[in-house]
């Protein structure tokens, strides 16, 4: 899952969207950094990610990708999953998602909630993009998710085939989009599990 999907977790779970944010961006044990709330949304991310990466579903969509890209299509595949929550938003939440989005905004920027703790340079820099460019309602749009991954393929040479990975997700656009409303509802179950059995 990415942004736009552990953003909803979040909000599904009543879960901190500001350490739901930042599990990608923070390593070792989180309570030890920031306070309860937060650390228990990182938590929150951690288990969504690794419920979803060991998930038979995702074994199956991965081997739909060409052999040379299966090692990149987690990558790809998180980006698709927040296309397709993103396209259907209507079936997972009340708000539009236009509304849902400026409330998260306002959410994990409100100064007291920044001022709880030093937020990793990385995440701010991508925290700025990701609201001034309206990258989560993009997501509607598959082109947009293709255009995301070309650009994160440009980070190293050892990435460059993730670039491709755009053509993978169009020719079996049926195929995932069917998985994906196989996929998510689970994945909002063992979110509301695990988030209730916190302690």
């Amino acid at each position: 899952m990415n942004f736009l999907a552990h953003l909803h977790i979040a909000d599904h779970c009543h879960s901190s969207l500001l350490g739901n944010l930042l599990g990608d961006f923070v390593k070792g044990d989180p309570a030890k950094i920031y306070g309860v709330e937060l650390a228990r949304g990182i938590q929150l991310h951690r288990s969504v990610d690794s419920y979803t990466d060991s998930h038979d579903i995702i074994k199956q969509c991965k081997a739909l990708f060409a052999p040379e890209k299966r090692r990149f299509a987690p990558i790809a595949l998180d980006m698709f999953w927040d296309h397709c929550l993103a396209k259907h938003w209507q079936h997972y939440h009340a708000l539009p998602l236009r509304h849902f989005v400026d409330n998260a905004h306002r959410d994990v920027t409100t100064p007291q909630v920044v001022d709880a703790a030093p937020l990793p340079e990385r995440f701010l820099r991508m925290s700025e993009f990701m609201w001034r460019d309206r990258w989560l309602e993009s997501y509607q749009e598959l082109g947009n998710i293709q255009y995301a991954l070309e650009r994160m393929s440009q980070r190293s040479l050892r990435m460059e085939p993730l670039a491709e990975c755009g053509v993978d997700l169009e020719q079996n656009y049926q195929r995932f989009s069917s998985l994906f409303t196989e996929l998510y509802p689970q994945v909002l179950l063992h979110a509301r599990y695990f988030s209730q059995n916190q302690a």
